[in-house]
């Protein structure tokens, strides 16, 4: 096997406000907007290609959100799923598909092919334990269980043909592939691609693009990793940041790669969360919105 090419990115940061953890990252193309959210704060954060800020709070936990098809956000809070009115501030409940039995939050989520929101759940005990589940939530609100016995779910995305779903365990330091239905976001067999080490990077949030690659953000080792349709580490990209959480694929050709971060001392000294940005030679695909 081939060496991963070791890259040093031309990084420019986005974000002057500092963020406790940021995640989940969804560029729109229809508007320019960069999305995330800041887990803790909690909020949704909406950065305009002029540099415009703009902060939502939110009333509980924010694990992720993905685009609507009438311009409003799907979000997943501690409470459960909500649809989130940038405009009025206004949300709408769909469901809660943790229950309160469990002691987990909503964490990593991404609309998926099928027009579904795919959201998986975290481990809040300590020492965490194997309670975490992935769901797939409709616009009515209905939540179906795909996965359980997880720790921390992460890493959704899809290949460009929609064929198969990624996904990943941050604590348990897999990622694994799901062959997947496009039309009926139905999914079938599940196998593993790759065990990492911390070293390597345990493997947070996630994007493909459009060669169908899987950019991995490696948040214990302040890098991102691209990686194989086989599960190979082709490239690697050393950040300036010690806490990667999550890429997206932006920008107006959609060359550009958004890399949300959290707070860490991993460094040695207080590194709060932001987000940064570096061009790439790679192209990503459009979101998919949720079909509410």
């Amino acid at each position: 096997m081939t060496a991963p090419r070791i890259i040093h990115p031309e990084v420019r940061p986005m974000l002057q406000q500092p963020l406790g953890v940021g995640e989940s990252p969804v560029w729109d193309e229809k508007t320019g907007y960069l999305w995330l959210v800041d887990i803790q704060a909690p909020a949704i954060v909406r950065l305009s290609a002029q540099g415009k800020i703009d902060s939502f709070r939110m009333p509980s936990a924010i694990g992720s959100l993905g685009l609507c098809r009438d311009r409003r956000i799907v979000v997943a809070l501690r409470s459960g799923i909500h649809l989130f009115d940038p405009a009025s501030g206004s949300l709408e409940f769909l469901c809660d598909p943790v229950g309160r039995g469990v002691n987990c939050r909503l964490n990593d989520g991404k609309v998926g092919p099928d027009g579904h929101f795919w959201v998986g759940s975290m481990s809040e005990a300590k020492p965490q334990v194997n309670d975490a589940a992935l769901y797939r939530v409709s616009s009515d609100g209905m939540a179906r269980t795909i996965a359980t016995g997880l720790t921390s779910s992460n890493g959704l995305a899809w290949s460009p043909d929609g064929r198969r779903m990624y996904h990943s365990d941050s604590r348990q330091c897999f990622l694994q592939a799901f062959d997947f239905d496009p039309a009926t976001g139905e999914p079938g067999n599940a196998g593993r691609l790759r065990v990492f080490t911390e070293e390597e990077g345990r493997p947070d949030g996630a994007a493909t693009d459009r060669d169908g690659t899987y950019w991995s953000a490696g948040v214990s080792a302040g890098r991102l990793n691209r990686i194989s349709p086989g599960g190979d580490i082709v490239e690697i990209y050393i950040l300036p940041v010690a806490a990667p959480t999550m890429p997206c694929f932006g920008g107006p050709d959609m060359r550009t790669l958004f890399v949300t971060s959290l707070s860490s001392d991993r460094s040695g000294h207080f590194e709060a969360g932001t987000v940064i940005a570096f061009d790439v030679d790679a192209e990503g695909l459009p979101p998919f919105r949720f079909s509410n």
